[in-house]
Order: C-alpha cells, then sequence, then structure tokens
C-alpha cells in the first residue's frame, strides 16, 4: 500500500471516528505530499514521500520547541499528538547507537580524520540514515567522533 493510499484510509477511518486531531493532520500531509507532486512534477518516489514528511516533522519539533521556551505547555502539548501522528508514517528511527555505529563505519569508509573530513564524512552517511534518523543527532555524533 503505497503512503497516500494509506492516509486515504486513515482520513476515513479518523472521519468515522470524529477523531479531529488526526484527522487534521492527515489532511496536512496529503496536503504537503500533493504539493510536492507538483512541485516537481512527477509522481513521488518513497525518498521524496520520507522527505516530506521528515520536513513536517522538523517543523512540529521547531514548533514545540519555542512553545516551551514560550511556558507554553498547552500548544506543546497539541504540537505533541500532531507528532505522535506523524511518527505513524515515518520509518522506525534508529537509536543513538545506531547511529555511532553508522557514522563510525562511514568514517572509517571514507578515511576520515579531522573535522576538515566533516563534509565528506556527511555526504556519505546521510544518504544511509535519510528519514531514519534526525539531522541534528548525526551532525553532532560525526562531530564528537572527529574530534
Amino acid at each position: 500500500m503505497s503512503l497516500l493510499e494509506q492516509l486515504t484510509a486513515d482520513m476515513k477511518t479518523a472521519m468515522k471516528a470524529k477523531d479531529k486531531e488526526t484527522l487534521s493532520v492527515v489532511r496536512m500531509v496529503k496536503a504537503s505530499l500533493s504539493n510536492e507532486q507538483i512541485k516537481l512534477g512527477h509522481d513521488l518516489t518513497a525518498d521524496d514521500e520520507i522527505a516530506v514528511l521528515s520536513r513536517e516533522m522538523k517543523q512540529r519539533v521547531e514548533e514545540k520547541t519555542a512553545y516551551e521556551e514560550a511556558d507554553r505547555g498547552d500548544l506543546a502539548v497539541e504540537i505533541q499528538k500532531q507528532m505522535d501522528v506523524l511518527k505513524r508514517y515515518l520509518p522506525e528511527q534508529l537509536s543513538a547507537d545506531e547511529v555511532t555505529e553508522i557514522v563510525k563505519a562511514t568514517i572509517a569508509e571514507v578515511g576520515a580524520s579531522s573535522k576538515a573530513d566533516l563534509g565528506k564524512v556527511m555526504g556519505a552517511l546521510m544518504p544511509k540514515v535519510k528519514g531514519k534518523a534526525d539531522g541534528k543527532l548525526v551532525s553532532q555524533t560525526v562531530q564528537s567522533l572527529l574530534n
């Protein structure tokens, strides 16, 4: 089942259950995917879909952080609910230990030895973890291991 088919089925289920939160998130994701498809001018690949979902999740994380810093816990809770719905459609995220192992293997693969090789490592690494790990976590792990 493609992501759009799954979203349509989940949207129907949410409508029947009168689950407004899930329904609004599913509609938002479908709209984002449609906009991306129009922008690219072709059907979306699985990687394109994951990129859109990752972008939506990143926006929610940033919103939640901003609300928490502004001491608006009520809004942060709403954003967390949206994030929980989005997580259903994203691939399972790698743990910090798994990310560290992949980073170590990639550093050895490209022969990196200092921070000057950061770009080389990140270029080889990101396709391996795209959509499966937070870019910030990956970057921090690479920097700590290159020190």
